[in-house]
């Protein structure tokens, strides 16, 4: 268990786990327990979440893999002002992974691996209620921020994907998960593989300055 500073600073997009090193289930619930502790709206609780695992986990995988060899997922662009961080992430993530600007297969291989949930034993789907709003999306946001803390208090790593919702049929149809809810994101979640360098990769944030402002007179 760390210090909560600590925890904050360790927090990291784990993007290539140990397959074979399941997650036990009894600290999946301790950091849930922890997280719906989070504020939210009138206390709604908006967030749902489907996990999966063993073979649902498998089927969801090879269903996602051939959806992903079809089309392209249906994931909302960033606008243009914007897209520059997308560019800059991926410049840092695949020189760190050892993959060339220009070697298109390997980063197809690197980009699959989201739908694989990175190999992840444990993936997880998040949603909420369609007839809510981005209000509640924040209660949302402050529940998986809770809960991935909670995990890497105990040694579990996890990566949040939007990707993932980029193929919202396949999810329903796999996980059963009704139209009334809004697919937001996956969540991978397991023991980070060390022999990945991606995986002690720091990403810079952006001066305070940039986001942050104080008025006081």
């Amino acid at each position: 268990m760390y210090d909560l500073e600590d925890t904050i600073r360790a927090r990291r997009s784990t993007r290539l786990f140990l397959r074979d090193k399941p997650v036990p289930k009894e600290l999946v619930i301790e950091a849930l327990d922890l997280a719906v502790r989070a504020p939210s709206n009138s206390n709604i609780q908006p967030w749902r979440v489907v996990f999966n695992s063993g073979p649902a986990r498998d089927r969801l995988v090879e269903a996602l893999l051939e959806e992903a060899t079809k089309g392209d997922p249906k994931v909302p662009p960033l606008p243009e002002e914007f897209s520059h961080f997308r560019r800059d992430l991926g410049a840092i993530l695949y020189g760190t992974m050892g993959v060339p600007r220009h070697d298109a297969a390997a980063r197809r291989i690197a980009v699959l691996r989201n739908w694989e949930f990175f190999r992840a034993p444990l993936g997880a789907v998040v949603c909420m209620h369609r007839d809510l709003d981005y209000v509640d999306a924040l209660g949302v946001g402050m529940f998986l921020q809770t809960f991935m803390l909670a995990l890497t208090a105990r040694g579990i790593g996890s990566c949040v994907q939007v990707s993932i919702a980029g193929y919202p049929e396949v999810i329903r149809e796999q996980l059963g998960i009704t139209e009334d809810m809004r697919i937001l994101c996956g969540v991978s979640i397991g023991y980070p593989d060390p022999s990945f360098a991606a995986n002690t990769l720091d990403v810079p944030r952006s001066p305070l300055a940039d986001n942050v402002t104080f008025r006081e007179t």
